[in-house]
């Protein structure tokens, strides 16, 4: 793997502090630049795979869904199809950064892993790992914490849009931090390369400032590389889709079709999807938005264009237009319920992948955790 040698979406804010750093990373023209680097990416990944190393991850507060599928589940598949080193957290510790317990937390790390290996990911091929298994990941959190001001972490846009979804509770220190705890996830591993949304960007700038800093303070200078890769962004275009009620799908609000769902339930949720009173169904997002979801939700589970989808339907009107999801969804996802039901089955299998998984990423981490204490001169 190599360390990023072209200019980046970021080459103009490098002697700036986190939050100008993440003022100009959301400018129109840095993100232009980004645009522009992360389409170059995805033509370096098909010359040359072996170059990237991508880290992703989901928390575990809850069983996987459509969404989940679609916005990130897929498309990380097919990075490991195209020959990317591919790590997958589930990032058990970073649910208790807004609650106040972890929940039946094994159940969904399993629940979640499941639904992993049967979308698709090969453990051969991607590492699967906890954040609580990998001690020397989360010992990096405490240099990283050195390299960053208090007034920083509260203007960071991850923790300001994760203190808003707590409702006005108190801030942990472990939200004050989560920044920087994605940062460590992310560096410790050496990922060049993160998945994100545009809206996302700014989020990834807190692991590239403290890769900065800390090869500005603590960097090797007999090396030619530094002790860490600054990742980049690779953008993702897919669209966000809502929950069966209209409005944002939400585990929480109940408007969501699980992976592991049978194809009963997902009718029986679908037929309750809520549509409008006009019959001609129509592709347009922004003045039929629940209409639009369900043509959308058809037109990616059978991998056709969306307009395409409301044509055939015509005046058909809601309860066609349900028909034909309900009929996409469930045979696109027939293969992949059945092979989590046989992962559901075997439970000895599943534990096997993750301490497979964890075994790896505690090879890694100890070291980076070992250059890490060798570039702050901490060998005894």
């Amino acid at each position: 793997m190599t360390t990023q040698t072209d200019p980046t979406a970021y080459e103009n804010t490098e002697d700036a502090g986190v939050g100008d750093a993440l003022a100009a990373s959301t400018s129109d023209a840095s993100l232009a630049r980004t645009i522009a680097r992360s389409t170059q990416i995805q033509t370096e990944i098909d010359k040359d795979p072996s170059r990237f190393r991508v880290l992703t991850g989901d928390r575990p507060t809850g069983n996987l869904h459509l969404g989940h599928y679609f916005g990130t589940l897929r498309s990380r598949v097919r990075l490991q199809q195209r020959g990317v080193e591919t790590w997958i957290l589930i990032a058990d510790y970073q649910v208790i950064t807004d609650r106040d317990g972890v929940g039946p937390i094994r159940e969904r790390v399993y629940s979640v892993l499941a639904d992993y290996l049967a979308a698709g990911l090969d453990p051969d091929n991607t590492t699967i790992f906890t954040h609580s298994s990998v001690p020397a990941l989360n010992q990096l959190m405490l240099p990283f914490l050195s390299l960053v001001t208090d007034s920083e972490l509260r203007r960071n846009p991850t923790v300001k849009a994760e203190f808003e979804a707590t409702g006005g509770r108190p801030m942990s220190g472990l939200l004050l931090t989560y920044p920087v705890h994605q940062a460590a996830d992310i560096l410790f591993c050496k990922a060049n390369i993160v998945p994100v949304g545009k809206d996302q960007v700014p989020h990834l700038e807190q692991a590239r400032v403290i890769a900065r800093r800390f090869d500005e303070r603590y960097g090797r200078a007999d090396a030619a590389q530094p002790v860490f890769p600054a990742p980049e962004a690779l953008l993702s275009e897919v669209t966000n889709l809502l929950g069966t009620d209209g409005t944002k799908m939400s585990k929480s609000k109940g408007n969501t079709i699980e992976l592991g769902m049978d194809a009963d339930t997902t009718a029986k949720i679908l037929k309750k999807a809520v549509t409008d009173a006009d019959r001609t169904i129509t592709y347009d997002p922004v003045g039929r938005p629940e209409v639009s979801n369900l043509v959308m939700l058809a037109a990616m589970a059978s991998d056709r264009d969306p307009h395409e989808v409301a044509a055939e339907i015509g005046d058909g009107g809601g309860g066609t237009l349900k028909k034909v999801v309900t009929e996409a969804v469930n045979e696109h996802f027939a293969p992949i319920r059945e092979r989590r039901a046989e992962l559901a089955a075997d439970p000895g299998y599943l534990e096997q992948v993750l301490a497979r998984g964890n075994a790896r990423a505690n090879e890694v981490a100890e070291a980076t955790l070992d250059e890490v204490r060798t570039a702050m001169q901490m060998t005894y």
